[in-house]
């Protein structure tokens, strides 16, 4: 077979062309007058024309000037960022040549055009092979590469295989590319693009140098955009341009298809026609978009609790075209950037942003809680799903709204909480209850409009007296925290207890040995070096027999361990279990956490934690000296009263006096 018809079976054209400018190739590759699409127009044809890319660039080429040049590329990215672009680009840079033969080898400089350029870009060149995977995805494909490949090209340097969304080839035409793509001829070179990386074999990854081509920032493609309407002679305004980038996201071929429409929109059609200017309004009207400024006046009516206004307000942008569904979503995405600009001002920066939407968004961060836009995005979420699915698509949005205006600033359990505890009743009609319908009365602290909400200091509703019921943690009373751990210590342990015993294994991270000494063991006897103990049923036989030998490890010294036909005392987690029924028990019987309890249906108590000024009350009673016993005469004896050095001594255990303050606050 010669090399013609090999290459023939493939897709591609036989053309070779000379080296012609780009509007003569355009004139003639389309009937005149045909209109080419912004997109095509402006396709780059260099390396240098890429845009946001510079880290590709600049791998490419010290790779070219360098000669290590790999067999293959795979580029990956979301659609429209330049990956089948970038692909042909390589293509020309690999069979760079200029007529008077003055360029040898590749290059990435390429200011003229040489003699293959314009049928590479245009995908009409012999050498040039291009293929997309998702109709030709088979393994007789991939044979028919194989099967060629080992020919020399035509006319150009190297034969180029572009193969466009890799992803979709088959398991069988991955596995018979594998061996053509590790050793391909020295005339042959791989090109692959994908919008799905995660779904090609990483025997091909592995195969291949890869490039993540990345979207192109807000700003960065404002420019261009600005840029392209220039040379076009079309009048943009910049908020336009921002409204273009913020619908294509990040992808230059949607941004100027975008255009392209938005030209036509506004009654260009063409170069120097002076046709009208691409203002923000129209490109709002053409993508159903509701004005930032209206998306900005519905979220604030909808966080004063202002139900009236807020529908209002939608129906006006409902009846003036605006998609429901794209309404919720740009109040989702305002709740977003809120959060941003609150979390990080400096985002409020954003030259893609219009002034209205920097300045009030940064008023609306300072003035909203993190609580308020949390629960606001989670039902905005939730609402999206809901319109989509309705039947009727702008009921569904009112309600939400309703909703979202009703619930968003509901108190939080802290406000709860202090609330009950100063025998105050508390209304949930929500934030929407003074201007959009009637409502119990309200509790200054916990109904107020959200836009009046600020955050409060960490611990504010924290200082109540009394066991607070907490998702996690140790609840009160049960054993000490164990301690950090420590080295292991060169003198031998001297242990009191059979609770130290367990905190020393905690300590050597001995989870083993813990929990065997606190599940399967009940303590008849406990002396330092001898342990005597009886058994659950549980326990294991083999871990009890290697338990003098764990034991002697820790402490540094032998043990008798001496299994007992005595029942014990109950085991470490029993006793602890008993303990933290008795302490729910007694939190179940406040009357706060009662009433708390009877305000949730359904809440539960999940674990108790002793409060902070608990544990040190108890540390400093432990630390005061035993009473003192009685006189021969039955009284107590004689004490000398407190003074100023008394009570300071007091404090510095943190104990004080039950005076009025400390009576007020249980």
């Amino acid at each position: 077979m010669d090399d013609t018809r090999a290459d023939a079976a493939l897709p591609g054209s036989p053309d070779v062309p000379a080296a012609s400018s780009p509007a003569s190739t355009r004139n003639a590759a389309a009937p005149a007058g045909a209109y080419r699409v912004l997109a095509r127009k402006y396709r780059p044809q260099t390396f240098e024309d890429l845009i946001g890319q510079d880290a590709m660039v600049r791998t490419i080429t010290n790779a070219f000037a360098t000669g290590r040049i790999p067999q293959a590329w795979i580029l990956t990215g979301v659609r429209g960022v330049g990956k089948t672009t970038t692909a042909r680009i390589l293509a020309r840079a690999l069979n760079y040549e200029l007529p008077d033969g003055s360029v040898t080898g590749p290059t990435v400089a390429m200011p003229t055009l040489g003699l293959h350029c314009e049928a590479i870009m245009e995908s009409r060149h012999f050498d040039v092979i291009e293929m997309d995977a998702a109709s030709h995805n088979g393994v007789d494909d991939i044979r028919q590469i194989n099967d060629a490949i080992r020919y020399a090209p035509v006319s150009a340097r190297y034969k180029v295989y572009i193969l466009d969304e890799v992803h979709m080839l088959s398991t069988a035409a991955f596995n018979a590319v594998l061996k053509t793509l590790e050793e391909p001829p020295p005339h042959a070179k791989f090109v692959f693009a994908t919008t799905e990386i995660r779904k090609v074999p990483i025997t091909v990854l592995s195969r291949c140098q890869r490039f993540d081509l990345r979207r192109l920032d807000a700003d960065l493609l404002v420019s261009h955009l600005a840029g392209i309407a220039a040379k076009e002679s079309v009048p943009a305004e910049t908020e336009a341009l921002a409204l273009i980038a913020r619908a294509a996201e990040g992808s230059v071929r949607d941004a100027l298809s975008l255009l392209d429409q938005a030209i036509a929109h506004a009654g260009s059609h063409g170069a120097g026609t002076g046709g009208g200017t691409v203002d923000a309004a129209g490109v709002r009207e053409m993508l159903g978009l509701a004005d930032r400024a209206r998306v900005i006046d519905l979220f604030e009516a909808l966080l004063r609790g202002d139900i009236a206004a807020a529908l209002t307000e939608l129906r006006d942008q409902y009846d003036s075209g605006a998609d429901p569904l794209t309404v919720l979503e740009d109040l989702a995405e305002l709740t977003h950037f809120v959060t941003r600009v609150k979390a990080v001002p400096s985002v409020a920066e954003d030259k893609a942003l219009s002034e209205a939407e920097r300045t009030r968004g940064r008023a609306l961060a300072t003035t909203l809680s993190m609580r308020v836009l949390s629960r606001t995005w989670q039902m905005l979420l939730k609402g999206l799903s809901e319109v989509e699915t309705a039947a009727k698509p702008i009921a569904a949005a009112e309600m939400v709204l309703v909703r979202i205006a009703y619930a968003a600033d509901l108190p939080g359990p802290d406000e709860v909480i202090r609330a009950l505890g100063q025998g105050q009743s508390l209304s949930f009609a929500g934030a929407g209850a003074p201007a959009g319908g009637s409502g119990a009365s309200q509790t200054s602290g916990s109904s107020r409009p959200a836009l009046r909400a600020f955050d409060r200091p960490a611990g504010h509703a924290g200082d109540r007296p009394m066991a607070r019921a907490t998702s996690n943690g140790a609840p009160a009373g049960t054993l000490r925290p164990l301690p950090a751990s420590t080295p292991e210590p060169a003198a031998i342990q001297t242990l009191a207890r059979f609770e130290d015993l367990v905190a020393l294994a905690g300590e050597k991270r001995d989870l083993q040995t813990r929990t065997l000494l606190e599940r399967d063991v009940r303590l008849v006897r406990f002396e330092d070096g001898k342990l005597e103990i009886a058994l659950e049923p549980t326990a294991s036989k083999a871990m009890i027999g290697d338990l003098g030998k764990k034991l002697a490890t820790l402490t540094g010294r032998r043990w008798m361990v001496v299994v007992s036909t005595e029942d014990g005392q109950p085991t470490l987690r029993s006793q602890r279990e008993a303990h933290e029924a008795e302490v729910e028990r007694g939190v179940r019987a406040d009357p706060l956490v009662q009433r708390v309890l009877e305000r949730f249906p359904g809440a539960e108590i999940v674990s108790v934690k002793p409060r902070a000024a608990d544990t040190v009350a108890e540390e400093a009673a432990a630390a005061l000296p035993p009473a003192p016993e009685a006189d021969d005469d039955g009284d107590p004896p004689d004490m000398p009263p407190y003074g100023d050095d008394g009570l300071d001594d007091l404090s510095s255990f943190g104990a004080h006096r039950r005076d009025d303050d400390l009576d007020d606050d249980f």
